[in-house]
């Protein structure tokens, strides 16, 4: 009873700055801990705290009436061993949700979170003094903080970097954080009731706005994210779907630099192809000629492919494995009739090489309907890409049986040529031209337009190291990468990381590619766009009558192999109008040297396109490259010329 009010609540603010201090240095000086293993940490600190808060709870409960059970001197030990364990809880879990909200910081993030740090420790302060109307600054103390709260907790970009199965432990995870949280605060409220006469000069925790604060940013951090995760299940397998689609694409463009045998890339096609529309069963058919067809099955034997087959043709179901046009209705049906099996769905694409079908590739479901129309896309581009893979493949090994290098070329030119798009995507507020010329048989520039949505079209394009063959085959594996990224409708810097991650896996060390990649915007007529490594593109504004080029940062893919390339990319936006234009380039443009060895350069290119500002793309393409043959003086040239002309109505 002699001891002044004030040493207590200094003993309790020296008690939170030490357990504030020890998580920090415990838990934000451990680098190597993911997501989980974070949240791991809340689940295991509030189980642990809870278990010995039940265990007090317990011995008390054995006291039974007795008077003992009723000592305020017992009673005031249980409460404050309780307020120790949830200040214990509340600052650790405080620590680790800094580290989720800090998940790739901004300054002003940064400062945010340092400002709310700053507001809890001046708390304790706040906690210790007495001065004039503090009663009535503790609400306005305790709302700042509330607001301030509600701003950091809607920084959750750590959960789209959580898979499906992840999410599901997090919610479990968070949960019983909420358990926690709500255990504790019951707990410590129904003890405080019983001894409030104690508490009132000493540390009641509903006067300390630091626990207030704490237990209130726990609960709605906690909410916010179980909701955010909640919302964000149903896309997690639609992305994990699209990645496994890149990867398989990517293993079949691989196939053949890496593999030793048509067998195996049939083998690669098939694996690839079911566990990307999770089919249940398929099997490949290959003719290569031969009299006897040869059949690469999986989860299905070959009398059953037969028994299938035979039961399709008896009951001529037509457009499955004839692909014509007339397709029957209610396949499942048709396919129920089937004894002794358990399929309902089947589809097939053609396996194509040198405009030769060559083979069929059909897959199985156990469900009726069980494939769409964007499955039946995906599976057209991975036999598409099989069979360039195929073609190609063949074109080496006669290359390097017959040494007809130059044959090896011509095919090879046909199937980069069939890479670029022989129409590029169309829209009412913008006019595209584009054009490509090699400087060997074969080369590395490419170019591509993908409708990502009514209002809005990717544009792209980019340039292989080297030329040649090896560049026309890391082309092959840039397109397929590209095409894949494009339907997930990504923003610009998203998709360059992604690409950057896909082609590490693939291109040697000593190869790379450079790229731009803009996104059109019809309805609010804006251009964001990110640049990797490749040439700036150039600008026209019609209202302001002047040039400039877009010098953005940006590092070619490729270059630097992991998750410290998203810092060499830089996001650009503008705002186009009428009579805009934009140029997209090659370096063979601006490259471009005359007999003396002059090259054409950027500010011949600035004045060829000012020259024709008012004309049409197609009359700004042919004055552009009529400028640049009458300024090389040859027909021959060292470097492929590409150029992508965007002008805007």
């Amino acid at each position: 009873p002699g001891i002044s009010e004030i040493i207590p609540r200094i003993a309790f603010n020296g008690f939170l700055l030490f357990i504030f201090i020890f998580y920090k240095y415990r838990i934000e000086k451990a680098e190597s801990i993911n997501f989980i293993d974070l949240l791991w940490k809340i689940f295991v600190t509030g189980l642990i705290t809870t278990i010995i808060s039940l265990a007090f709870r317990l011995f008390h409960n054995l006291l039974g009436e007795t008077r003992l059970a009723e000592n305020i001197v017992l009673l005031d030990f249980l409460y404050l061993i309780n307020l120790g364990l949830v200040s214990t809880f509340v600052i650790s879990t405080l620590i680790v949700c800094k580290r989720l909200i800090l998940y790739q910081k901004s300054k002003f993030l940064m400062n945010a979170w340092q400002f709310f740090e700053y507001a809890l420790l001046g708390t304790l302060i706040y906690n210790v003094i007495s001065f004039p109307l503090k009663e009535e600054v503790f609400g306005y103390y305790w709302i700042a903080l509330i607001i301030l709260t509600l701003f950091l907790s809607v920084n959750m970009k750590w959960v789209a970097y959580l898979n499906f199965k992840q999410k599901w432990k997090s919610i479990l995870l968070i949960a019983l954080a909420l358990f926690y949280l709500g255990y504790f605060t019951w707990t410590i409220f129904s003890l405080s009731l019983s001894i409030e006469d104690v508490t009132a000069k000493f540390t009641d925790f509903k006067d300390h706005i630091f626990i207030l604060s704490g237990l209130t940013f726990i609960g709605i951090y906690a909410l916010f994210s179980m909701l955010v995760i909640l919302f964000n299940l149903p896309t997690s397998s639609v992305f994990e779907q699209k990645l496994e689609e890149v990867v398989n694409f990517q293993r079949l463009s691989q196939s053949v630099q890496t593999e030793q045998s048509e067998e195996r890339v049939y083998d690669i096609l098939l694996e690839s192809s079911v566990s990307t529309v999770f089919a249940d069963a398929g099997w490949l058919e290959v003719n290569n000629g031969n009299e006897e067809t040869e059949y690469f099955t999986l989860n299905i034997s070959e009398d059953e492919v037969k028994k299938v087959k035979d039961h399709i043709r008896e009951n001529k179901i037509k457009g499955i494995l004839d692909q014509s046009a007339d397709r029957t209705k209610n396949i499942y049906r048709q396919l129920a009739t089937l004894k002794n099996s358990k399929y309902r769905s089947i589809m097939a694409s053609p396996l194509v090489v040198k405009n030769e079908q060559i083979g069929t590739l059909a897959l199985l479901k156990d469900v009726a309907e069980g494939f769409n129309k964007e499955m039946t896309k995906i599976i057209d581009t991975f036999t598409n890409q099989a069979g360039i893979s195929i073609e190609n493949f063949r074109l080496l090994s006669e290359a390097l049986e017959n040494e007809r290098y130059k044959e090896e070329l011509k095919i090879a030119k046909k199937v980069q040529s069939s890479l670029l798009p022989d129409q590029l995507d169309q829209d009412n507020s913008f006019e595209i031209v584009a054009f490509s010329e090699s400087a060997d048989e074969v080369g590395g520039d490419y170019y591509d337009t993908y409708r990502i949505s009514e209002h809005k079209i990717a544009l792209i394009i980019g340039d292989v190291s080297g030329k040649g063959t090896s560049a026309a085959f890391h082309m092959s594996q840039m397109k397929g990468i590209f095409n894949s990224l494009a339907q997930m409708d990504l923003q610009p810097k998203d998709f360059l990381v992604k690409a950057n991650t896909a082609l590490s896996r693939c291109l040697e060390r000593t190869s790379f590619i450079t790229a731009s990649y803009f996104v059109i915007d019809s309805t609010e007529k804006q251009i964001r766009f990110a640049r990797a490594g490749h040439c700036p593109a150039l600008y026209f504004s019609h209202a302001e009558n002047c040039i400039r080029y877009f010098d953005d940062k940006g590092l070619g893919l490729g270059i630097v192999r992991g998750d410290d390339y998203k810092n060499y990319v830089q996001v650009n936006a503008i705002h186009y109008q009428a009579g805009d234009i934009i140029l997209l380039y090659t370096d063979g443009i601006t490259e471009a040297k005359n007999a003396k060895g002059q090259e054409f350069g950027y500010e011949r290119l600035q004045k060829a396109i000012k020259e024709v500002s008012r004309e049409s793309p197609e009359a700004i393409q042919r004055h552009l490259i009529k400028k640049l043959y009458q300024f090389s003086e040859t027909e021959s040239i060292d470097d492929d010329y590409t150029t992508v002309i965007v002008k805007f109505k």
